[in-house]
């Protein structure tokens, strides 16, 4: 299949998205260990559930602005160097926390590591679309993000028992290394993709693939406002079972923590088959010539709200822990639909040369979910009189209402082909109008 220029080659792209899955495996590996040694860091550094959802939050203070800037880049220099550099700055920032002793300490590191891993899902992202053409993108993107899930998946499997054998800090060690070692093997194996959608848009009769459009235009499309909340309510039921979730588990639920451990697993190895399936349904309406409208936008917006109604079911009273996990389970699975549909969206109607930046924007707001959940949730354990119970189940309700708030909006909003004839309609002679290409 050849699209534009040059030729859609299916081994050598799923190879690179094998090798991009890798990378977002140790990068949720360095997020969620937080939320895994969060028991016995607690007790150690002596601080409150408020505090330890600063340190959680403290991730995001400068996401969203490394975010823009590293899909900005994106736009002007080969993503396979951002991935590499940014991968080898995780690696590094996992060193102070071997010795870290204080609270200002472990956010100076949070704080650091977000600004490396805030543009690392998009600049990936970008970097698959290189790869292949807009009809087959479902699924590798979501392959992408079944290597967060693996990594959360090896994280509650390995680190209490590494916890519990070496102590808490030894698990950032082993992070520095796994992140090395990908780091070579990237620089090795990586490679920048070439593939661009030939002539215009499709289903357009007036947007070139190499033209540019202002960003005001863009940021003020229903389809991107859509998909950047849609992002938001996802981020936030990420964001607080990453630092959470674990500590629930034990204090909330009664686990043990290898137990917490192994259940946290199985989380993760429930929520991502779901997500994927949910991924594969979608591109399987599409190819039976279902508009994007409703093959991506409607469909997840529709995941969107059951999960949020979901995951508002933990604040029901008497409700049986078993029922609990499962709604907190398949309501989360849901949610990660968004990460793989949302970015094809975002691609169906941007151009090339901006698809990095503005799949960065959408992962900068977005990141604005993950500073406020764990904190919210801190508060909300604390004033539960320290119930993490009662404290996360309050927390579940909140992220519930978010999720089926944007959910709504996202019926509304997402609409690619819409999105495409406002673009094509556009006045041409406007400064900073996108550039028709000499050919």
């Amino acid at each position: 299949m050849t699209t534009g220029d040059t030729q859609y080659r299916p081994a050598r792209a799923w190879s690179i998205a094998i090798m991009l899955a890798l990378m977002m495996l140790v990068n949720f590996l360095d997020k969620v260990a937080l939320g895994l040694v969060s028991v016995p860091m607690m007790r150690e550094l002596h601080l409150s559930p408020t505090q330890f959802g600063l340190i959680g939050g403290s991730l995001n203070w400068l996401f969203a602005v490394a975010a823009v800037a590293g899909g900005i880049a994106a736009n002007r220099w080969p993503a396979k160097w951002l991935l590499f550099g940014m991968a080898a700055a995780w690696s590094v920032l996992q060193l102070p926390m071997l010795v870290a002793g204080s609270i200002w300490v472990v956010i100076a590191c949070r704080v650091l590591l977000g600004a490396g891993e805030g543009p690392a899902s998009p600049v990936a992202v970008h970097a698959l679309y290189k790869w292949f053409p807009d009809a087959r993108r479902n699924l590798p993107v979501a392959l992408l993000h079944q290597g967060s899930a693996l990594g959360m998946l090896i994280a509650g499997l390995s680190i209490p028992v590494v916890t519990t054998h070496w102590g808490w800090r030894a698990n950032f060690a082993l992070l520095a290394v796994l992140g090395a070692l990908w780091c070579v093997a990237w620089a090795a194996c990586g490679e920048e993709g070439t593939l661009v959608r030939g002539g215009r848009v499709a289903g357009t009769a007036g947007i070139a693939r190499d033209e540019r459009v202002p960003y005001g235009l863009l940021l003020t499309d229903r389809t991107v406002i859509g998909n950047f909340l849609g992002h938001f309510a996802a981020n936030w039921i990420l964001a607080m079972s990453l630092t959470w979730m674990p500590a629930y588990l034990q204090l909330g639920l009664g686990f043990e923590p290898h137990a917490a451990g192994r259940m946290f697993a199985l989380f993760v190895a429930t929520t991502s088959p779901l997500s994927l399936a949910l991924a594969w349904l979608s591109q399987v309406l599409l190819a039976r010539g279902v508009p994007s409208r409703y093959g991506r936008g409607v469909f997840v917006a529709t995941t969107l709200a059951i999960a949020g109604l979901l995951l508002a079911a933990l604040a029901l009273p008497d409700l049986p822990r078993a029922a609990k996990l499962a709604a907190l389970t398949l309501g989360s699975g849901m949610t990660l639909t968004m990460y793989s549909i949302g970015p094809a969206m975002l691609a169906e109607v941007t151009p090339d040369a901006q698809r990095g930046g503005v799949l960065a924007l959408s992962n900068g707001f977005a990141s604005l979910a993950g500073l406020g959940a764990p904190i919210v949730t801190g508060m909300l354990i604390e004033a539960a009189g320290a119930s993490t119970a009662r404290g996360f189940e309050q927390a579940s309700l909140v992220c519930g209402v978010v999720l089926v708030l944007c959910g709504v909006l996202g019926v509304l909003c997402l609409d690619p082909q819409r999105s495409l004839r406002r673009l094509a309609q556009r006045p041409r002679d406007t400064p900073g109008a996108m550039r028709e290409s000499s050919g």
